[in-house]
């Protein structure tokens, strides 16, 4: 399954990303809970570079939990500070400032000793498209975010939004990278809705989907659709149209079955959550 998606204004946020940089005490990685590997753009490491970093694996409540936990362990065992955030629970967003302020005390410390003036930390928000990074910039600034603009050393067109008296964001677009060399990766990407679904191989993504639910979360399907694979029939696929056309109502086409509305059915409930939690990989999936 081949997925390409990189928009030109993709390639002007990763040049505007690094020219920023250099302003930046912090950078705010936003990634998917249900793809924290998938959904972590490693464009960022070499542009990042040796910036502090905070990842932040969103929409948790809409993640497998155990594996969640399972993930927060490998990116700290990687060096990485990470917390997970339910982006609909605005209580946990304290948690990311003070967060940033313990990974930014030593340095702050260090420029008070030198006799610098105290200043707002400048944090940098990150993160591929539909992670939730509006909502999170939105919550985190208590949705009274102030556009101060032409700061020094930033273009214009920055968007500098006061968070606290001493906590400033600024924001970027999101950012995919040129070329999936993982079509896991790609279908990872897929799932949690970060690419446009009508440039999608909609049919090798829902038999994936079915083989995977199957396999890891099969009492979702159940509960959902109830539906059972048995995937020793060899029209296992095809029934399963069948019978999630009849679950949810789907009419027919002209007599047929209407494939195209009972994937789309599917991926509505795996976007939005309505079939359950679901994670779609773990670290065992990380080859380096």
């Amino acid at each position: 399954m081949q997925i390409q998606w990189f928009p030109g204004h993709m390639a002007k946020a990763r040049r505007e990303i690094t020219e920023r940089l250099k302003v930046i005490d912090i950078v705010i990685e936003l990634v998917d809970a249900r793809a924290p590997y998938s959904s972590k753009n490693p464009m960022l490491n070499d542009i990042v570079n040796n910036k502090p970093r905070l990842i932040v694996l969103t929409k948790k409540d809409m993640a497998d939990e155990k594996l969640t936990q399972v993930w927060l362990d490998y990116y700290k065992s990687q060096g990485y500070y990470a917390i997970s955030v339910n982006l609909k629970n605005f209580n946990e967003y304290k948690l990311i400032i003070d967060t940033c302020r313990e990974i930014l005390a030593p340095k702050m410390q260090r420029e008070k000793e030198r006799g610098i003036r105290p200043r707002a930390i400048r944090a940098m928000v990150v993160g591929i498209p539909n992670v939730g990074k509006s909502t999170f910039i939105n919550k985190l600034a208590n949705r009274k975010a102030t556009i101060t603009g032409n700061k020094p050393g930033v273009t214009k067109a920055q968007q500098v939004i006061k968070v606290a008296k001493d906590f400033e964001l600024f924001d970027t677009p999101g950012v995919l990278w040129p070329k999936f060399e993982d079509p896991h990766v790609a279908k990872n990407i897929a799932l949690i809705g970060s690419i446009k679904q009508d440039i999608l191989p909609l049919d090798d993504l829902y038999k994936d989907v079915m083989i995977y639910l199957s396999e890891n979360y099969a009492y979702l399907l159940k509960d959902r659709y109830d539906l059972v694979i048995d995937f020793e029939d060899e029209d296992w696929l095809l029934k399963t149209f069948d019978h999630i056309s009849k679950k949810r109502k789907i009419k027919l086409l002209k007599g047929d079955i209407d494939y195209d509305r009972v994937m789309i059915a599917i991926f509505t409930d795996i976007y939005d959550g309505s079939i359950g939690r679901i994670t779609w990989e773990n670290p065992t999936c990380v080859n380096d």
